[in-house]
């Protein structure tokens, strides 16, 4: 059995570990309620049982490495304090990675425990395992709720000067736009999110000539961003607007990071990435207005690039520095990125 680490991906409603071995196999995953409504301490507590049980079943075969346990929100990454989570209210400057190794000392006592922000763990899981497998460097934007975001550059988490590098969704689309919740106006997620989908239904449903979004909306009890989407596969032109402008948003977006950062790849991740077929022409056509080094460096066919960019990215590593190309491509772990990464932070965590 080969040595191995704990990846635990802490959501707001989901609880999730899993034992992965260095060379990337998920040996075991345990997948748990997060019951936030009992307490920080009940899921501390749930949280480090299923790592000991893990834990103690495959150290028998194998040299436990490290915990990483992705959490969404700020960390101080010093410190390993949580100090704002949206998703786990009563949190706030919360020291989790001390009190996670406080109950893991009884039984291992020697654990390297690394606390890391939800996104980044997400990020690594893609380059390590998924679409970005072989590339370097990386961005990793994640379209759910809200839009997420990591930076992976030489296959390790790129922090900033405080560990707040990679908030995507708030990069500003339309100067002077819709409100958000960070306290700027027009940022990427009022945009081109799940939210975002939703708030742009109900202002079509609201200017009475989109029947069948209205129709949609009021029969449907959990109406949301797969409702629309699939009335716009449908041909409805309301919800084809709605993800045209999704597309655009997020092209504006895209072309920003890759103005700035100049990677080989960028990996689109979260529930809504899905929908490709019906954002991504409008994304590429803003893509090549938007950005000059996207238009010398984008493959002659970029619509492909969710079923092929994997591969054409990690070729792109052995092309002459004028032949590479600039790849976005979907993501392919799944809720899994954020286990795979979290696995593997802990591994690379000095």
């Amino acid at each position: 059995m080969p040595d191995f680490s704990i990846g635990v991906d802490l959501g707001g409603t989901n609880l999730r570990i899993a034992a992965v071995s260095s060379q990337g196999e998920l040996l075991e995953k345990v997948t748990l309620g997060t019951k936030v409504a009992l307490g920080r301490d009940h899921v501390i507590n749930e949280m480090c049982d299923a790592i000991q049980r893990l834990s103690g079943k495959y150290k028998e075969t194998g040299k436990l490495l490290g915990a990483g346990i992705g959490v969404p929100g700020i960390i101080d990454m010093q410190t390993g304090m949580l100090r704002k989570s949206a998703n786990l209210p009563g949190w706030e400057d919360y020291p989790v990675r001390a009190e996670i190794e406080r109950r893991l000392r009884s039984s291992n006592k020697d654990v390297r425990v690394v606390l890391e922000n939800d996104a980044n763990v997400a990020a690594l899981g893609e380059q390590w395992l998924g679409a970005a497998r072989g590339v370097p460097n990386v961005a990793v934007v994640t379209l759910g709720t809200g839009i997420g975001g990591g930076i992976v550059l030489g296959g390790k988490i790129w922090h900033g000067m405080n560990g707040m590098a990679g908030e995507f969704g708030h990069v500003t689309v339309e100067p002077e736009g819709h409100p958000c919740g960070c306290g700027n106006r027009g940022c990427a997620e009022q945009y081109a999110s799940a939210s975002a989908i939703v708030r742009l239904a109900r202002e079509e449903i609201a200017s009475g000539e989109a029947p069948s979004l209205a129709r949609a909306a009021s029969s449907d009890a959990e109406f949301g961003a797969k409702s629309v989407y699939n009335l716009a596969i449908q041909g409805d032109e309301h919800a084809r607007r709605i993800f045209r402008s999704f597309g655009r948003y997020l092209g504006i977006l895209l072309a920003s990071l890759i103005n700035v950062l100049n990677l080989d790849m960028f990996v689109i991740g979260g529930g809504v990435s899905s929908a490709w077929d019906a954002y991504a022409p409008n994304m590429f056509e803003e893509l090549r207005e938007r950005s000059l080094v996207y238009a010398a460096t984008a493959p002659a066919d970029p619509l492909r690039s969710d079923s092929v960019g994997k591969a054409e990215g990690a070729a792109a590593q052995t092309e002459s520095r004028s032949e590479r190309k600039t790849i976005i491509t979907l993501a392919l772990l799944g809720s899994d990125a954020g286990l795979y990464g979290a696995a593997r932070v802990a591994v690379l965590a000095p």
